[in-house]
């Protein structure tokens, strides 16, 4: 009994403490202030904080697991007090505890009452057990709809599903209220000390004994503690979340790009953001709960803010038939959507230009954050002349398919002709790999190879097939800027951040110092 009563408990105090957790790394504006405050302290510290999606996922594992565990061991501690029930022998001390208390049913230790039961019976008809089966059914479901393969498919499945945490912490919070967990009141301990009396049950509360019989009492629910200081600051998050919904945003220009990709350029008061950072938009003429994630691919110094939205699901496609449909004439601006932004967020990666040397990687859709950066270097550096620490940007983008970022190979062109004219073609170098490819395409794009513009993108820079080697990119860097220190920028899979984060070990005893950076975008 008291193993098994120890393997609940200690998971139980291990779920209050994560509990505690799980809420504060989804406050994305508790983290934002938080950011700003210590980024003047750490920067290390403050990048910390873009991990919070990672830290979230880690506490949930955490919850499932001691769940779990305190599940089966709960099992046990049922099975425990019905056969002391059934065993109806005064000659065993598991059947005299569970026969205090029967009269005035106040200083019971057993919590099953009799033995015309079962714990099937006593889950389903006590505080305790209606809650358990409550929050173990939504954290079931919590948990398997958050599976990548569900999150990426059928987004609003993991959405709606993820909000049963409301049911899940209210039955948290009451799991305890019933107080079947039961242990000997102080008073009672003086008169019936448990090491001496335990093998002198069958005299409790003679004349001759010296031990008089136990009085026991719930233990006063605690998880409510834990909890209730990162409730209310989440209460206090979305409320902000409210406020910011309502305040007016203006689509100032749709553009439907190639391969139905969809931009948005969009305005808000006092709206001020930084390269590298994304918000969150709701339509509420498609859904009024939903809010999806868009990294920004305008540059701060732009009069505007704007998304590229790729038409990919339920949401993005209504979006889209709201905005644009397969209308061919302009659209009035009063006729337009209205939308909600919750933002800016994330990282102010400002860490790009300060650096001499920079290495931008992006993988797939992991190019987005770069239009803002590369928008952002242009506007600083070249068209207001100032005079910015980065003095050399390696941009390689890996890519499976061309045809789903054909916006970005025109944001491309329009930086290498402005760069040609004004003679700074030296500033920036860019590589395109296209990683997938049929064999009757690179057929063709051999035939077009001397062509003066690559036959997919129509830059000047030729598309290159199969993957970078990343040692031949590393050591041509170091042997064209010796004595100085690189950062190395990705957003992509872990596995090619783990490459290059091998080969920025691997090259620091050269003279170029890599810094490898990927959770800033």
């Amino acid at each position: 009994k008291h193993q098994a009563l120890s393997w609940a408990r200690a998971p139980a105090a291990c779920l209050n403490f994560n509990c505690m957790l799980i809420l504060l790394p989804v406050c994305r504006n508790l983290l934002t202030l938080l950011r700003g405050s210590i980024q003047c302290c750490s920067r290390t510290a403050a990048r910390q904080l873009d991990r919070n999606l990672t830290f979230h996922k880690l506490v949930a594992y955490m919850i499932a697991f001691h769940t779990a565990v305190h599940i089966v061991a709960h099992l046990f501690n049922f099975e425990y007090f019905m056969d002391a029930q059934l065993n109806r022998n005064s000659s065993l001390l598991p059947f005299i505890l569970s026969e205090i208390g029967t009269g005035d049913n106040a200083s019971f230790l057993n919590p099953i009452r009799s033995n015309e039961t079962n714990p099937t019976i006593v889950m389903f008809t006590t505080i305790a057990g209606l809650t358990g089966v409550a929050i173990t059914l939504a954290l079931i479901l919590i948990i398997t709809s958050s599976m990548e393969v569900i999150r990426r498919s059928y987004f609003e499945v993991f959405w709606y599903t993820h909000h049963l945490f409301v049911i899940f912490f209210i039955g948290l919070v009451f799991h305890g209220f019933g107080r079947i967990v039961r242990g000997q009141t102080a008073a009672s301990l003086k008169t019936n000390i448990p090491d001496v009396c335990a093998d002198q049950f069958e005299d409790w509360g003679t004349n001759g004994s010296n031990c008089a019989v136990p009085e026991f009492a719930g233990n006063p629910p605690m998880t409510w503690k834990w909890v209730v200081g990162p409730m209310i600051l989440y209460v206090c998050e979305r409320l902000v979340r409210i406020y910011r919904s309502h305040q007016k945003v203006v689509i100032t220009k749709v553009v439907m790009h190639p391969s139905k990709t969809l931009e948005l350029q969009m305005k808000r008061k006092g709206f001020h953001m930084e390269v590298g950072q994304y918000v969150f938009i709701q339509c509420p003429s498609v859904s009024r709960l939903e809010w999806h994630p868009f990294t920004l691919t305008s540059a701060p110094e732009e009069d505007y803010f704007s998304a590229h939205i790729r038409i990919v699901g339920d949401w993005t496609q209504a979006l889209y038939e709201a905005c644009v449909g397969d209308k061919t004439e302009p659209q009035e601006a009063w006729k337009l959507p209205r939308l909600a932004i919750d933002g800016p967020f994330g990282t102010a990666s400002e860490d790009v230009f300060r650096y001499e040397v920079v290495m931008l990687v992006g993988a797939g859709i992991g190019v987005t954050p770069f239009a803002s950066i590369l928008k952002s270097v242009w506007y600083k550096r070249i068209q207001n002349n100032q005079d910015v620490f980065t003095k050399k940007i390696y941009f390689y983008w890996l890519c499976p398919e061309t045809e789903a970022f054909e916006w970005f190979a025109d944001l491309l062109q329009s930086l290498e002709g402005q760069m040609t004219e004004k003679g700074m073609t030296d500033f920036l170098s860019y590589n395109i790999y296209l990683t997938r490819w049929k064999e009757t395409e690179a057929a063709h794009f051999r035939v077009h190879h001397e062509a003066e513009n690559d036959p997919i993108t129509g830059l000047k820079q030729k598309t290159l097939y199969g993957k970078p080697n990343w040692d031949n990119e590393f050591t041509n860097i170091e042997s064209k800027h010796p004595g100085t220190k690189a950062g190395v920028f990705l957003c992509g899979p872990p596995a090619l951040g783990k490459s290059l984060e091998k080969q920025c070990l691997s090259h620091s005893e050269a003279d170029v110092k890599f810094i490898f950076n990927k959770e800033n975008f």
